[in-house]
């Protein structure tokens, strides 16, 4: 702890206590909208990415008491970091924690696709289920399976380990070949490693260039029985030419956490028995998020006391 005057940390964010008694330890801590900062002069706004955004005009009007943003995320598309440049206003993120609660996400997501769970959970609990057959929703096994990932860092190096224990072989293409991955193939052309994949796993961030990549040009290239698994950003996929290929059978399946426009998702998707669905989950396990709380409770302190956290954005 530092000797400073407390921060006063504006949360636009509705915590479990369990999450928000890091923040109050060190913090004095009021709750409200990113708007009401005007009347409670924080000196930290902190937000996160699930639907409270930071526009150029939020932040125009920020008081000139806030000296700092804290987004209780990885991704930070949803704060105008330029806007908050211009403004002199430090922007801090929580990378480095998620990886293994979205790693294993993953692997719920690329199972529940492979073994048609979607449509058993929905047998079991219709009461539908009439006894073991042997064509009985059948599906496929990863072990011998190549899993292509579309970015190779920390969450896709995490689910790269948990899908060699299952016996799959690893490619990934990056924007340079990553560091520590021998047993993995690095495929410059994304678009090869689409042809080549068994499993898609998409784990870019969004950016201009990776924006509604997987549309119908990129699954024309895919295999009949692809997999595709989205844990990055819901923006990485056109839903119009994703609900297609699983509805033609072009791919077998589809496992997400990420939608466009959450939470208010393509309502298409529901209807599909080959689309095993979580609403944004990835990060949620206790572990992640209390250390999501614990790295910008430091990094405040850090930057209080003059340091440089290395979660500093701006």
């Amino acid at each position: 702890m530092t000797d400073s005057p407390r921060l006063r940390l504006l949360s636009t964010v509705d915590f479990p206590a369990r999450i928000m008694a890091p923040f109050e330890q060190a913090f004095d801590v009021v709750r409200g909208t990113p708007q009401e900062a005007t009347q409670v002069a924080p000196d930290v706004v902190l937000c996160s990415g699930g639907g409270v955004r930071l526009p150029a005009e939020v932040i125009a009007a920020f008081p000139d008491t806030v000296k700092a943003i804290a987004t209780y995320s990885v991704g930070y598309d949803h704060v105008d970091i330029e806007a908050a440049r211009a403004r002199g206003i430090a922007v801090f993120n929580t990378p480095g924690v998620l990886g293994d609660a979205v790693a294993d996400a993953a692997m719920l997501l690329m199972l529940g696709a492979a073994r048609r769970a979607t449509e058993a959970i929905a047998m079991i609990r219709n009461g539908e289920w009439k006894g073991w057959t042997p064509a009985q929703l059948n599906g496929v096994e990863l072990a011998a399976k190549t899993l292509g990932i579309l970015g190779m860092g920390d969450i896709g190096k995490k689910v790269a380990k948990r899908a060699r224990a299952f016996g799959m072989n690893v490619a990934y293409t990056n924007r340079r070949e990553a560091t520590g991955e021998p047993d993995a193939r690095f495929v410059p052309d994304a678009y090869e490693l689409i042809a080549q994949s068994d499993v898609l796993l998409l784990a870019w961030p969004s950016t201009p260039e990776t924006r509604g990549f997987i549309n119908a040009a990129a699954l024309e290239r895919a295999k009949p029985s692809l997999i595709l698994v989205n844990v990055g950003r819901g923006d990485l996929v056109v839903d119009d030419d994703l609900i297609a290929a699983l509805q033609g059978g072009r791919i077998f399946a589809a496992g997400l956490d990420v939608f466009n426009n959450e939470p208010n998702l393509d309502k298409r998707y529901l209807d599909l028995p080959n689309a095993f669905l979580t609403p944004h989950v990835g990060s949620s396990t206790w572990e992640a998020r209390l250390a999501m709380a614990m790295l910008l409770v430091d990094a405040l302190e850090q930057w209080q006391q003059g340091g440089a956290p290395a979660n500093r954005l701006v």
